[in-house]
């Protein structure tokens, strides 16, 4: 068995549609053309979410913002449970996997009922212990927990909540929550420690990546990281806070074909000198005399 197998690359789509199905279906397919094997959404509750007061403030980025207020705004970029499931549809149709992260108990219910094959907990919600009850005693699929902004002691609390489950339903992703994440931050052996530390409790380790271009995600992979995600745009231009944190098509592509050369590349000689050697050392190989 090869020591590396190939991953799994997760498309971020996350709100990066603008609350616009259209360019959700877009960013589907643009996807799906990159090779990625999953377009991951976002599903919140804004009203259950967030405070009155948090609700009614405004966007601290007033360029990004979608409505007047902040709770205006999340609930402009939100699908409804039934454009999800004519996402998920769409997934299925054109050959890629569909996911969701769920924020609060109402999106978590709702998203059970679609079963995809995995439903992600976000770094922000990963200490609502209530959200990991839910899914695990409601769903069947994998769970999917991002690790950013994590204590120790946070980390052990939603192991201790998960336990009961058997490891492959469980893999912990290694990051860091930063949008942009400057590459001294972004904290490549962590990825180690979690494996060291959680292998034996969880399926896989991954690795969610918020920093800017393709090379942190090889090394992310040769240390260990099975599944790796991005979050993709079709403009990192674009109005929103995900965007520049984002790869575009072209990025998502490079990435993909990157980790493909470099997983085919993680390999031993399996003779001493190689068939494509033996001509040059016939050629070339200093010969005693």
């Amino acid at each position: 068995m090869k020591e590396y197998s190939k991953p799994k690359v997760v498309a971020e789509i996350g709100c990066n549609h603008k609350g616009d199905l259209n360019i959700a279906i877009e960013l589907i397919s643009l996807a799906q053309q990159c090779g990625a094997d999953y377009a991951k959404f976002q599903k919140r509750t804004p009203r259950e979410l967030l405070s009155e007061k948090a609700y009614d403030e405004p966007h601290p980025v007033a360029y990004n913002a979608y409505g007047k207020t902040y709770g205006e705004h999340r609930e402009f970029l939100e699908f409804d449970l039934d454009q999800h499931k004519f996402l998920k549809t769409h997934c299925e149709e054109i050959g890629i996997g569909y996911a969701t992260s769920v924020w609060d108990l109402t999106s978590a219910k709702e998203i059970i009922s679609l079963n995809p094959d995995f439903i992600k907990v976000p770094s922000a919600c990963n200490n609502n212990l209530a959200l990991l009850q839910l899914l695990r005693d409601n769903y069947t699929g994998q769970l999917h927990i991002s690790l950013g902004m994590t204590t120790k002691e946070e980390e052990t609390a939603l192991l201790d909540i998960l336990q009961s489950l058997p490891k492959e339903r469980i893999v912990l992703y290694s990051c860091t929550s930063g949008y942009p994440v400057p590459f001294d931050k972004v904290a490549l052996l962590e990825i180690r420690r979690l494996r060291e530390t959680y292998l034996d409790q969880v399926a896989a380790i991954g690795f969610s990546g918020h920093h800017l271009g393709i090379a942190i995600d090889i090394a992310a992979y040769t240390l260990g990281a099975t599944w790796i995600e991005r979050h993709f745009t079709k403009d990192r231009t674009w109005k929103g806070t995900d965007h520049a944190a984002s790869l575009e098509p072209g990025g998502m592509a490079k990435l993909i074909r990157d980790i493909s050369a470099t997983q085919q590349s993680l390999a031993y000689k399996n003779t001493e000198v190689l068939d494509i050697e033996q001509e040059q050392r016939d050629k070339l190989k200093y010969k005693p005399k």
